[in-house]
């Protein structure tokens, strides 16, 4: 009899074992970004992982960190802005792999991704005063010839605007820029992106995405104005060229979802993090190329 009750207590202990550990979440996944060093860029709801998973998460996120993390998957905060994008996945990456390939600890992985996003924060510096430098001024209006602060000159030189830049996609340069300071000085009307169809103070072929914007919604900004841009050379007046780009961007939201929703749920373990990591000796080298 005593052994009946208690084989019936180690069934029971490891029914509610395994309950735990195969507890799951879903709608944590947001924009799927693609691959980079052959690991998949998602972009995450932030708060529902703090309020369903781990309380303390932000910024992002890997595998060797966080045990509910996926493999082969890098997560980042949607509350994060897109100026600060690509430094969080060059720390995820830089993180993770040291963890890794050496089995650092959390900390000390921590602190050399932190080193990491010091360089390229100062290489991002300088390339943007460099850039500012070899503009000639600009004119102040709008595509509607609109000057929005009056007793401004008729042409500017752009001074403190451009924050990281974000390379270049069909021969378009994409530049993250600092909206309040383009707000301010003169254009206040500046909504959050823009090209140099639309705003003739935006220099030949750029596309301007203001630093405040939420990293989730930076590539259909991005999208948008290639878009707009695309249907303003092609004739269309700036009203009907974004029209038909915030449609299709509502095509692409669309799309996304679909994409959202098939994704796996997130399976909730007992232990959420780690403190050093686990050595993988498959692990490669790996190094974060300064574009």
């Amino acid at each position: 009899m005593k052994k009946t009750a208690f084989l019936i207590i180690v069934i029971i202990s490891c029914l509610c074992i395994n309950w735990r550990t195969t507890r799951k979440v879903n709608g944590v996944y947001r924009y799927f970004c693609g691959e980079k060093d052959n690991y998949k860029i998602w972009i995450i709801d932030g708060n529902r992982v703090r309020q369903k998973i781990y309380k303390e998460y932000l910024y992002g996120g890997n595998e060797q960190r966080y045990i509910f993390n996926p493999k082969g998957e890098i997560w980042i905060d949607n509350a994060i802005s897109c100026e600060e994008y690509d430094l969080t996945v060059a720390h995820e990456l830089n993180e993770r792999h040291l963890m890794a390939k050496f089995g650092w600890t959390y900390e000390a992985a921590h602190d050399s991704s932190l080193s990491l996003e010091q360089v390229i924060r100062h290489r991002n510096q300088e390339t943007c005063v460099s850039h500012e430098a070899s503009l000639k001024k600009v004119s102040v209006l709008d595509s509607y010839n609109k000057k929005e602060i009056r007793n401004l000159p008729d042409s500017i030189k752009l001074n403190n605007v451009y924050r990281v830049p974000e390379g270049v996609r069909d021969g378009i340069s994409i530049w993250i820029v600092d909206g309040y300071m383009v707000r301010k000085n003169f254009y206040p009307d500046f909504g959050f992106s823009g090209n140099d169809m639309a705003y003739h103070f935006i220099p030949v072929k750029e596309i301007w995405i203001d630093g405040q914007v939420s990293c989730e919604e930076t590539e259909y900004s991005i999208a948008l104005e290639m878009k707009e841009r695309q249907l303003m050379m092609e004739g269309k007046s700036y009203s009907d060229a974004y029209e038909e780009a915030v449609q299709m961007i509502q095509d692409r939201r669309k799309d996304m979802e679909k994409l959202v929703r098939s994704h796996f749920k997130i399976a909730i373990p007992d232990s959420l993090e780690r403190d050093a990591g686990v050595i993988d000796p498959n692990e490669k080298e790996f190094q974060w190329h300064l574009n």
